[in-house]
């Protein structure tokens, strides 16, 4: 006859093994939770550090060569305009104001690169490209009277000449005439590879005469960080400037 084994003669784990196999849950699912919270505050913390602070961006073009190449990384200050205020020679990052951009072409990525790639580029991990956001050297403020060229061939800003050691090497201050006065809060930009940008001197017949509205500026550039062998301080030139007077 086969005995019969009663639900109370089974045997059961001792008090440490049930405290150790506790343990282990416990242990593991706090693990879990810990991670999960550092991992959105690090997301919330870079998402209000875009939104406020500072935001990274990408240089897709040799418009600011050799200050800045095709490729680069930079950080911005959005503190400027704003708390801080822009000057002349930052270089600024700012929304197309209408046009001055070619329609973007999307490269071909599959839905969930898409889809991860937003996604960091809106906290910020990723930089932000240049779909619709241009970058170029504030040359007047507003009120300035920006005009090209003098006796040598240099820029003139109310009526002073100026030097501009961030020129990329051989490149002319402007290869074509003009004068233009910048309106209430706007400014005139211009790259430092002057013959391979579309800055202000092509979009005299914009509102603005040329000039980029003020609120369109998303902040100054302030650090190159990628790649490694150029990362540095965007230093303003400010003895460029020094002797031009308020308009």
């Amino acid at each position: 006859m086969v005995p019969v084994t009663h639900l109370s003669d089974a045997p059961t784990p001792n008090r440490a093994e049930r405290d150790a196999d506790r343990h282990r849950k416990t242990g593991f699912g706090s693990w879990l939770r810990e991670i999960a919270i550092i991992l959105v505050s690090a997301l919330l913390l870079s998402l209000i550090i875009k939104t406020f602070l500072v935001q990274a961006f990408f240089i897709p073009s040799g418009s600011m060569e050799h200050t800045l190449e095709v490729g680069d990384r930079v950080l911005v200050t959005k503190l400027a305009p704003g708390p801080l205020s822009v000057h002349r020679g930052d270089i600024v990052v700012f929304k197309d104001p209408g046009a001055w951009l070619p329609p973007a072409i999307q490269p071909k990525v599959n839905p969930v690169q898409r889809v991860l790639n937003d996604g960091l580029t809106y906290v910020g991990i990723l930089p932000q490209d240049s779909g619709e956001h241009l970058i170029k050297r504030i040359i007047g403020m507003p009120g300035d009277t920006v005009a090209c060229c003098d006796a040598q061939g240099r820029l003139t800003v109310n009526g002073v000449s100026i030097n501009e050691p961030y020129l990329s090497p051989g490149v002319r201050p402007s290869e074509i005439p003009f004068t233009a006065t910048v309106p209430k809060n706007y400014l005139w930009v211009m790259g430092d590879n002057r013959q391979h940008s579309g800055d202000s001197r092509y979009h005299t017949g914009n509102p603005g005469g040329g000039a980029i509205p003020m609120h369109n500026v998303v902040g100054v550039s302030f650090l190159r960080v990628w790649p490694f062998d150029r990362a540095g301080v965007l230093r303003n030139p400010g003895a460029t400037f020094r002797d031009v007077p308020a308009p």
